[in-house]
């Protein structure tokens, strides 16, 4: 009789957790083993993750690091807009905002999932289903393989919501694509396409999910082959503009997403790490993993100190304008903001109201 290492048994309510048989290199199933699929559940909210959802994720996680038949994880989301846009902000700005010490708590559990990615006993593969955005950005970085189908967008948003992305962005994404293009991404927040992202490299691999008139095609909406504009720009992987991004635009209404080719590449990995020695392969992953681990360990509790006291000044100003904001406008008055705090005044109810899209 085995042992069981699990800390706790688990009903899941916000996540899905499926085990799948594992496929051999004929495409057929194999006896006794499988692939877990850990998938959030929420995609009226982008896939966004509440408090509940975290613990799950963390208890996920284990069970499927902890399970002897379990091959490799695959971490995912329902639907085809988004694979994460990291924490829920309606969550954050109608119980944390203005809450420090509540937040502080909240950034355990965190900080507890990130961490439990980078220590499973089995390989992480990311299915980028859709966008991978914040704190979506920065749970998909710590899986050990990312492979996307290229509608997909990646980037930050912490600076423009109230946030600094310390929830591994600022540990990790320099590891990806250089320091250069982190700080880029981290601070100015331009999310960048799926093309872009792999030839940067932070994909392992990208896959159309685009179908017109029955046959897959790559993202009309961005440059999918590498030129120079006159500026001795490369701008592979960048937005259309003007009537090409109108035509895209058109392209893209008239075609449907399809992620059967995304579900194929997955599965294909998931084949290749079947037929390798489990021990060996550990060994590996966690030597590379150690290079993430080296930043995250030295740096994840000062950042959640941080962020925890940010609930009360930025952080609370930004997560109520998206919660609470209009449609079109979900950001604070940038410009009044810093005229307010260049004349010296605090972060009071009056500068709360002042720099908020919400009037009256």
């Amino acid at each position: 009789m085995l042992v069981n290492h699990n800390l706790t048994e688990v009903e899941y309510k916000e996540i899905l957790f499926e085990k799948r048989a594992c496929l051999d290199k004929e495409g057929k199933p194999v006896e006794g083993l499988f692939n877990a699929w850990i998938i959030l559940n929420n995609p009226a909210q982008f896939n966004s993750y509440t408090t509940q959802a975290v613990k799950e994720v963390i208890l996920a996680f284990r069970e499927a690091s902890n399970d002897r038949s379990v091959v490799a994880i695959v971490f995912t989301a329902v639907g085809d807009k988004a694979f994460c846009t990291g924490g829920n902000t309606k969550e954050y700005a109608e119980y944390y905002a203005g809450n420090p010490q509540e937040y502080k708590q909240y950034m355990r559990l965190f900080n507890d999932m990130v961490s439990g990615i980078l220590m499973s006993d089995k390989p992480v593969i990311n299915r980028v289903n859709g966008m991978r955005i914040g704190g979506g950005q920065e749970i998909g970085m710590a899986c050990d393989f990312s492979i996307a189908q290229d509608l997909a967008r990646f980037g930050q948003a912490g600076p423009k919501h109230g946030s600094a992305p310390d929830g591994g962005s600022t540990d990790f994404l320099n590891l990806f694509v250089g320091v250069e293009l982190a700080m880029y991404s981290c601070t100015v927040c331009d999310p960048w396409s799926a093309h872009e992202a792999k030839r940067y490299g932070l994909l392992s691999e990208i896959v159309p999910a685009l179908k017109v008139n029955g046959e897959f095609i790559q993202n009309p909406m961005v440059y999918t082959t590498q030129w120079v504009n006159q500026q001795g720009e490369i701008i592979y992987g960048t937005p259309k503009q003007g009537a090409e991004l109108s035509n895209a635009k058109e392209l893209l209404k008239a075609g449907v997403i399809d992620l059967s080719l995304l579900d194929a590449a997955v599965e294909r990995m998931c084949t290749k790490l079947l037929y390798l020695m489990p021990n060996c392969l550990s060994k590996t992953i966690n030597s590379i993993r150690k290079k993430k681990l080296e930043h995250w360990d030295k740096n994840k509790e000062s950042n959640r100190d941080w962020l925890a006291l940010n609930m009360m000044t930025e952080g609370r100003a930004g997560f109520k304008a998206f919660n609470d904001g209009p449609r079109e406008n979900r950001e604070v008055d940038f410009i009044k903001l810093r005229q307010m705090l260049a004349k010296g005044m605090g972060w009071d109810e009056e500068m709360q109201k002042a720099i908020s899209p919400v009037k009256g």
